[in-house]
């Protein structure tokens, strides 16, 4: 398989996104050069790796991150900047499949992982500009009826409070005519993602962890992390580059797939911005190739869609996730736009993060399956947790069902292709 670091990017060069251009980029970090020693090396610079360097280096730990890009190149700085509530599968599901008790510690690790994302923000990245509101659109009555069976529950078992919205009360918020309802979660809320990840390095360093970037891990064993140009020995070793990580370690590798989404960006909308959204909030819809948007702090549109299931990206990526823009939103058919890119994330076959060991003295996180702004920062703390000797919650998330992919990591990419075409014929045929 190509590696994902570099079939889609220039070494070190960011996407040419809105939020590249809409950001204070520092300087390029220096890369690893020759050999060190520290208590822990973390293999990513998004929010997982950085949230766990952070934690450890308030603990006083020794830390190095190991970069093969810049801060947040990956899916931490490219992702449509939405802060949702749990994991990709519903409360209730957990519940059955994992027992109350699993299920209940899950469900709060989650809900302290939107508060941990805000409190981030707040304190290292307030540029970030967190702002509640996510709104999860239904475009048929049948699944209305099942999101507000399942709002019930999360108000029955753990006291979470939603807003069931049908017809006009939807539309008075998301002016599109597809959706017949939906869920209103004003604990969950959306940011600038690539402003947070900056922030968060800013906040790793102060505390003392080093940043390496343009330094690809090309091999990693116990106790040793080898680079293009240098290694770094340490007994703890963190696995956190998600999507772009699928290769490095076999028993990561067959759990966490790679896809591609995509994103564009609008020209400023202005008054016309209200034709869209009425209120500064998120949306998410239920098709299993997910629409997902919001408005920028300029009044820009960010649409994004139109999942891959190859490593390369398409040659045109604007005219399909046009196509589904002016679909959702007539009313704003030609508009230009200014911006568009493209970013790998992390899946697993049970869209449930794979948490776990992978070798001795190596920690692995990924595969957050369109939830990984809250999720991976949580992973990153609670790896950190790991290593510092406290593994109750490490475990917990451990044990989430993360099967391997069929075949296993070169087997993956063509049955899911084959799955995924299929669920994409029914979201276009609406059954």
């Amino acid at each position: 398989m190509t590696n994902p670091l570099y079939r889609n990017d220039r070494p070190g060069r960011y996407p040419e996104s809105w939020y590249a251009a809409s950001t204070e980029i520092p300087a390029e970090r220096p890369s690893l050069r020759g050999e060190t020693n520290v208590d822990v090396a973390i293999v990513g610079a998004g929010y997982c790796g950085l949230t766990a360097a952070l934690t450890l280096a308030r603990k006083g730990y020794s830390v190095a991150v190991v970069e093969a890009h810049r801060v947040g190149f990956g899916a931490s700085g490219r992702n449509g900047g939405q802060v949702g509530t749990g994991f990709n599968k519903p409360q209730s599901w957990l519940a059955k499949r994992l027992g109350d008790g699993d299920a209940r510690t899950l469900w709060f690790l989650a809900e302290e992982a939107k508060a941990l994302t805000r409190a981030q923000v707040a304190e290292h990245a307030p540029e970030a500009r967190y702002m509640p509101g996510v709104l999860h659109g239904e475009w048929t009555p049948e699944g209305v009826e099942e999101a507000r069976v399942e709002a019930a529950f999360l108000a029955r078992e753990y006291g979470h409070e939603t807003e069931v919205l049908e017809g006009a009360a939807f539309r008075d918020i998301c002016r599109s005519d597809v959706y017949a309802g939906g869920v209103l979660d004003m604990t969950a809320g959306h940011l600038h993602p690539l402003r947070y990840a900056v922030g968060l390095a800013r906040a790793a360093e102060a505390a003392g962890a080093v940043i390496y970037e343009r330094c690809e891990a090309h091999h990693v064993e116990t106790g040793l992390i080898q680079t293009d140009r240098g290694r770094i020995n340490a007994p703890h070793i963190l696995l956190c580059g998600n999507g772009y990580l699928p290769n490095l370690v076999s028993r990561y590798a067959a759990r966490v797939m790679p896809i591609n989404s995509f994103i564009a960006a609008t020209a400023p909308l202005g008054n016309r911005a209200g034709d869209i959204l009425s209120r500064d909030v998120a949306v998410a819809d239920d098709k299993f190739v997910v629409n997902y948007f919001r408005l920028s702090e300029d009044k820009r549109l960010l649409f994004g869609g139109r999942e891959s299931y190859s490593i390369g990206f398409p040659r045109d990526i604007t005219t399909a996730l046009r196509a589904r823009m002016e679909r959702l939103f007539p009313q704003i058919a030609g508009t230009p736009i200014d911006h568009h890119w493209g970013g790998t994330l992390g899946i697993t076959l049970s869209r449930l993060p794979f948490v776990g060991r992978v070798m001795p003295g190596v920690l692995a996180a990924g595969g957050f399956s369109g939830h990984g702004v809250a999720l991976s920062a949580m992973a990153g703390k609670v790896l950190g947790e790991a290593v510092a000797g406290q593994s109750e919650r490490f475990d917990v998330m451990s044990r989430l069902p993360v099967s391997p992919f069929p075949g296993g990591a070169m087997a993956r990419a063509p049955l899911l292709t084959l799955a995924m075409t299929w669920y994409s014929l029914r979201d276009r045929l609406g059954i």
